[in-house]
């Protein structure tokens, strides 16, 4: 019996967390539908027409989703080795958010906390990133900003130390008199003008200081090419190296490597 249950136990985890099966493939398929249309309702609920015209019916179906989702949470908790390992990851937080709101309103009556109501309502908006788990590039592209992170927090230092010399300079160059009051709103200036974004709520009025934004705004095409190259790289090691979607009974993690016997996060046998 306990071996019957443990089968059933391994052939639930392989439906739910791992796609390579057609059972798997269908389940994330219907997952990423009611997703969808979840989203859709609460959009929907916030056009007061159409919540005045159909809100018992979007209340419904959010109910319906929200069971849905709760039996789904259920179900990837008891057919993990370590239910709470899963529960406090990300996508352990992401799947309870996603139920969460709908319950917490049931505990919140009263007109004047209806603030609070909608903030909640809001709230299950987040449902979409549940997506995230189901769209097998983005387990590679977690995979390369991972590999890659120490190299682009070297470059976002490198690029904070540029707009603290260059905010600086500018306060220096065009003052207060010119909108600079500070050196935080030089900064600020140097930042939007560096990432080609240019507000231009501030702007230099010296032939200096347009010639420092000049070089400035040269300088961003330039940097904003970096951190691209930097991912690109580790993507293309990663597709070279070669990534399952098997998922770690245990922790349920994923990307190992195709020869992989056991898992890279936690050890268990895989």
């Amino acid at each position: 019996m306990e071996k019957y249950q443990q089968s059933i136990r391994t052939r639930l985890h392989e439906i739910i967390f791992e796609a390579d099966t057609f059972a798997g493939r269908v389940f994330d398929i219907i997952l990423i539908v009611s997703i969808l249309l979840s989203v859709l309702a609460v959009m929907l609920d916030s056009i007061n027409s159409i919540q005045r015209d159909y809100g018992n019916l979007l209340y419904g179906i959010e109910w319906f989703f929200t069971i849905l989702f709760s039996i789904e949470y259920v179900m990837r908790l008891t057919t993990v080795h370590r239910p709470l390992r899963y529960a406090f990851s990300f996508f352990g937080i992401v799947d309870l958010l996603a139920i969460l709101p709908t319950y917490l309103s049931l505990l919140i009556p009263g007109s004047q906390f209806f603030l609070v109501i909608r903030i909640l309502r809001v709230l299950r908006i987040f449902r979409v990133l549940k997506l995230v788990k189901y769209v097998s590039e983005a387990r590679l592209l977690g995979q390369a900003l991972k590999s890659s992170r120490r190299k682009i927090l070297v470059f976002l230092f490198t690029v904070l130390t540029l707009v603290v010399i260059f905010g600086s300079l500018m306060y220096m160059i065009e003052g207060q008199e010119n909108g600079f009051d500070s050196i935080p709103i030089s900064v600020y200036w140097a930042i939007v003008t560096l990432t080609t974004v240019g507000y231009g709520d501030i702007s230099p009025q010296t032939g200096l200081g347009q010639t420092l934004a000049a070089l400035i705004m040269i300088l961003g095409y330039s940097i904003i090419a970096i951190p691209t190259g930097i991912v690109t790289a580790e993507i293309a090691h990663a597709t070279r190296r070669g990534i399952t979607r098997q998922a770690c009974p245990s922790c349920s993690a994923e990307g190992h490597d195709p020869d992989a016997k056991y898992c890279k996060y936690c050890g268990e046998k895989l």
